[in-house]
């Protein structure tokens, strides 16, 4: 019954923040990064950077002043990450 519903945020806090959805976000920036080292010049740096805010999160990041043109124009991150399956939505503040 619904009535006996009861939300376990400890528990979501904790695997959000734990090591099994940390080794699959770092595992697919891992695969959005090799993507995207495909598809710029091999002298430019793509790195991947994990962190943590209120769950595991990772950035990647291409180290290249062309690396905005390249996106405006390529969407060289947004489609890598589309071609593993992850949903892409535009930032909300």
């Amino acid at each position: 019954m619904l009535e006996d519903f009861r939300l376990d945020t400890a528990g979501i806090r904790e695997f959000l923040k734990g090591q099994e959805l940390r080794g699959a976000v770092d595992t697919l920036a891992g695969q959005i990064a090799d993507q995207v080292r495909t598809q710029v010049p091999a002298d430019v740096t793509v790195s991947v950077s994990s962190y943590t805010t209120d769950r595991g999160a990772a950035s990647v990041t291409v180290q290249d002043v062309r690396a905005m043109a390249w996106q405006a124009r390529d969407g060289i991150i947004t489609r890598a990450a589309g071609s593993l399956g992850l949903e892409i939505k535009a930032w909300q503040q």
